[in-house]
């Protein structure tokens, strides 16, 4: 049986997007929220966990297709943990069943992709009262919520990050948590957040 955490895990939630691993050009559009980024993975990887357990979404079918099996939040949680000087054991779950096996938990996760006409997935004006939904019980630490979030809709809105959210829901449920959410944006047309849970107990 794999061990659960102990109660004082932290978790980080990052944006998933190659953004995230190199810059964008000369413009670099998410310098800023990058940089916020590594600076919640470095908070995560101070508090010294043993593993840290990566929460994402599994790999793109377009990309197996094309012979990348491994997931971009798997990607970008590697990247991230290297730049955070981060040497130790990293679990990747791309299932919320899977059971939690760190005392730190890193969610790679973007909200709907479909939050602008000049979004990846287009507008669909469903998009803001969803992402809405997400903030708010990540700022809440809403386990609950985040447990229940909608497949379906999440997959028609294109928020490639609710597997995730939902695994987080399913994991800390029980458990009491703070969070400090540094960014919340959609600069280009897909919901970011960077947050922190802290664990309150």
């Amino acid at each position: 049986m794999t061990p659960a955490p102990s109660s004082g895990w932290n978790a980080v939630v990052v944006p998933s997007t190659p953004l995230m691993i190199a810059a964008g050009g000369t413009a670099d559009p998410l310098a800023g929220v990058r940089a916020l980024a590594l600076d919640s993975v470095r908070w995560l990887v101070a508090s010294s966990p043993d593993r840290i357990q990566v929460l994402c979404s599994p790999a793109d079918p377009a990309n197996v297709a094309r012979g990348v099996t491994t997931p971009l939040g798997e990607r970008v949680a590697r990247s991230l943990l290297s730049a955070a000087g981060f040497d130790r054991e990293i679990v990747v779950s791309t299932s919320e069943s899977e059971s939690p096996v760190s005392t730190g938990v890193l969610i790679v996760g973007d909200g709907s992709a479909r939050r602008g006409e000049k979004a990846p997935g287009h507008l669909d004006d469903r998009a803001f009262t969803f992402d809405s939904t997400i903030e708010s019980a990540l700022r809440a630490c809403d386990a609950d919520t985040l447990a229940t979030l909608s497949v379906d809709l999440g997959a028609e809105l294109l928020a490639a990050g609710v597997p995730a959210f939902r695994a987080l829901g399913a994991l800390a449920g029980g458990a009491e948590h703070t969070c400090e959410m540094t960014y919340s944006g959609d600069p280009l047309g897909v919901q970011y957040w960077v947050a922190r849970w802290q664990c309150a107990s």
